[in-house]
C-alpha cells in the first residue's frame, strides 16, 4: 500500500513504539498503521536494530529476583502484544485491530454521537483513550482543536481537513496547535482509528455540551 499512503508516522512515534513507551491507545493506532506500510515498517525495523545494538553494549548485572520479577509483571498485563506484521486481507480492518477487538467491523457496538457520526471507545489503558469512528459520506466532524496529541489513521474511505487529504492508510497526527474540520469524502463512508491523550477543544456550543457524555 506505500503507493497511496502519503501520510506516516514521525520517527518520534516510531522510537517510542519501538521503546514501549506509547500509552496504549497509541500502541494500537501505531501498530494498525505500521501493519499496512511498508515505509513505517521497515523504519521501524531500522529504530528495533538501534535499540537492540544499544542493550547489547550497555549490560548491566541482574539481582537473583530479576526473572520472578519479569515473570510478575508479565502475568499483570491484561493485554496482549500487538502483531504489526502485514497482511493481505479484504477486511476492513487489519490484523492488529482485529486482534485487539476480536472481529472485523462487524463485531462493532457503535453509539451515535450526533451528525450521523458513529463511534466506539475501545478499552484500554489510562493515559489515552482510542475509538473507532464512523463518518458517513460527505459528513464532517465538528470543528475542533486539540488539548494534547491526536492520531487518526483512516481504515475505509477518506477525509480532507484544514491540513490535507487523507485516504486509507494515511495517519495524521494532529497536535495543539491545530483546529480543524474533518469531512468525509463524497461516495464512501469514512472509518478511522483514533488515539487522543486528552479531551478535545470543541469550538461550537452543542459539541461542548454533548463532549462529557461522548467522551470525546
Amino acid at each position: 500500500m506505500t503507493n497511496t499512503i502519503k501520510h506516516h508516522l514521525t520517527d518520534e512515534l516510531l522510537m517510542a513504539y519501538s521503546a514501549g513507551t506509547l500509552p496504549e491507545a497509541f500502541n494500537l493506532v501505531v501498530a494498525t498503521h505500521i501493519s499496512m506500510c511498508d515505509e513505517c515498517r521497515a523504519r521501524l525495523m531500522s529504530f528495533d536494530a538501534i535499540g537492540g545494538g544499544l542493550l547489547e553494549e550497555n549490560t548491566v548485572d541482574m539481582g537473583a529476583d530479576s526473572l520472578a520479577q519479569t515473570m510478575a509483571l508479565i502475568a499483570a498485563k491484561q493485554t496482549m502484544p500487538l502483531d504489526n506484521s502485514p497482511v493481505i486481507q479484504d477486511s476492513v480492518f487489519p490484523k492488529p485491530l482485529q486482534d485487539y477487538i476480536g472481529g472485523d467491523l462487524s463485531a462493532v457496538k457503535w453509539k451515535r454521537a450526533g451528525l450521523g457520526v458513529r463511534q466506539a471507545i475501545l478499552n484500554t489503558e489510562k493515559g489515552a483513550t482510542a475509538r473507532l469512528l464512523y463518518i458517513p459520506a460527505g459528513s464532517a466532524v465538528p470543528d475542533h482543536g486539540h488539548r494534547g496529541l491526536e492520531l487518526t489513521l483512516v481504515l475505509q474511505g477518506a477525509f480532507r481537513d484544514d491540513v490535507d487529504h487523507f485516504g486509507k492508510g494515511d495517519i495524521e497526527v494532529a497536535g495543539e496547535e491545530l483546529d480543524h474540520t474533518p469531512i468525509a469524502d463524497i461516495g464512501e463512508d469514512c472509518i478511522c482509528l483514533a488515539a487522543t491523550d486528552a479531551p478535545l477543544r470543541f469550538n461550537s456550543f452543542l459539541p461542548k455540551v454533548a463532549q462529557p457524555f461522548l467522551r470525546i
